[in-house]
């Protein structure tokens, strides 16, 4: 199997041409400049040195030894030998025509260079330099030539040339060097950076992987976390992000087998009763039973839709309150005596204590909250009927005016009690509902800035506890 090829793409593409793109840029510039200056350095250098050495010589010569024209060849062949560095630089006299008249090399004598510094120094007087190509060798050389005056007339040059070959040479190996460091920098830089960059695009890859594997129904997967940074930090959040969707599909599994059941047990029994009554020798007590029967079922199917809408006008925002000034402790006291009746003949006792204390009227929507109070009740029957007891009252508190509702039934798991308001949850209970009642009840609470409380009391049992505010 071949290995995978690392391609410079997505993010090392734009890695590279944003970050390294600009350092290299100006690690070719800075190197550019360097190299730039230490030739012209060592070119300057090279001139100043061949021109201090040219006006000396040139001023020795015509003060100490030419005394006259006559004696200008013979001055200028014993200078010539006596020069003793030969070896790297070339002494030529140049006559006042341009010729070369003598020369330390010898082979260039009676030849005619025709360069710029004779011409300026024989034309002008100054001393003056070339640098470029001998156009009698062909070598790239560097000259300095400097007027010999005699009764303030000039009468020749004297000639200094040397080789450009050795700076050259020089000034070469010091940009060979220079460019040398520039790739091993700017390849540790490289190196580095797709370390660095690797380091980011392994994870997303695998964080990628993970959100398609997610995205294709693959919920609840879980990635390993080798990071301590921002990285570690995306990957627990997509960890969490595939549990709880996870437990989310669940939930709405659960919800629709447990909805699907509700609406087929009253279905059933409709169904049933209906085709019972619909007999010619039906009795009349027990078509009266089964219109009681048909009844009831459909009061719960009514309900049960009810809260379906209820949920799904929160999901989307449309669930909205009806406020007026309402007398809280009447709405619960008329839900009480609502209920004493239907509990009774389910042979529960249901106490309640209005207190001593008159509450003045709230913001509130009345028919909310005796939704909120009818489903309190009803699960108290339902979950906790088995005590055949149920105690309520209104009482006051730091919080404003308090409602309580407690059962004497089993109570509820306390590894469950932290999400029997969420939506969709009936836990290991096996009572009938959606499973939403709670949560809409919690969210009609937290519209009126109350709060909503389900607790396990002591002794056994389960409490609700409302609080609502009041000025």
């Amino acid at each position: 199997m071949k290995p995978k090829k690392m391609e410079i793409t997505g993010l090392r593409k734009r890695w590279l041409i944003n970050s390294l793109g600009p350092i290299v840029a100006v690690a070719v510039l800075v190197t550019g400049v360097f190299c730039a200056g230490t030739a012209n350095y060592y070119y300057n250098m090279m001139q100043d040195g061949l021109r201090i050495r040219a006006t000396h010589a040139a001023t020795f010569f015509a003060d100490y030894t030419m005394n006259s024209y006559g004696e200008f060849y013979q001055s200028a062949s014993a200078y010539t030998e006596e020069f003793n560095e030969k070896d790297h630089l070339e002494l030529q006299f140049i006559g006042s025509s341009g010729k070369i008249v003598i020369s330390s090399y010898g082979l260039t004598s009676g030849l005619s260079p025709g360069t710029s510094d004779i011409t300026g120094a024989l034309q002008t007087g100054e001393v003056t330099p070339y640098r470029g190509t001998d156009p009698l060798t062909g070598e790239h050389i560097m000259a300095m030539c400097a007027p010999l005056t005699l009764n303030g007339r000039v009468e020749g040059a004297m000639r200094f040339v040397t080789s450009m070959s050795a700076v050259q040479q020089r000034i070469l190996i010091n940009t060979a060097a220079a460019a040398a460091l520039l790739v091993v920098c700017l390849s540790m830089v490289y190196i580095s950076s797709m370390i660095f960059i690797n380091n980011v695009v392994e994870p997303v890859a695998e964080v990628t992987e993970a959100a398609k594997r997610i995205a294709g129904g693959s919920y609840g997967t879980q990635m390993e976390n080798h990071y301590r940074d921002e990285i570690g930090q995306l990957i627990d959040a997509i960890n969490n992000m595939s549990s709880q969707i996870s437990e989310s599909e669940k939930i709405k599994s659960e919800f629709i087998s447990s909805v699907s059941h509700e609406l087929r047990t009253p279905l059933t029994a409709i169904n049933g009763w209906g085709e019972t009554l619909l007999a010619e020798d039906t009795e009349p007590e027990q078509q009266r039973r089964g219109v009681d029967i048909i009844l009831k079922e459909a009061r719960r199917l009514t309900n049960m839709v009810e809260e379906l809408l209820d949920f799904s006008k929160m999901e989307d925002g449309r669930f909205t309150l009806r406020i007026e000034p309402v007398d809280v402790q009447a709405e619960f006291e008329d839900t009480i005596y609502t209920y004493m009746e239907l509990f009774r003949q389910e042979n529960i006792e249901l106490s309640y204590d209005g207190g001593e204390e008159v509450f003045p009227p709230i913001p509130a929507d009345p028919e909310r909250l005796k939704q909120v109070f009818s489903n309190v009740l009803d699960n108290a029957a339902k979950h906790g009927g088995a005590g055949k007891r149920i105690d309520a009252a209104v009482t006051g508190g730091a919080g404003g005016l308090v409602i309580s509702v407690r059962d004497y039934g089993p109570g509820i798991p306390e590894a469950e009690l932290p999400f029997v308001k969420q939506k969709f949850y009936k836990g290991s209970s096996k009572a009938r509902g959606s499973g939403i009642g709670l949560a809409v009840c919690e969210e009609i609470i937290k519209m009126h800035e109350g709060e909503f409380d389900i607790a396990n009391a002591p002794g056994g049992g389960c409490v609700v506890t409302i609080t609502l505010p009041v000025e």
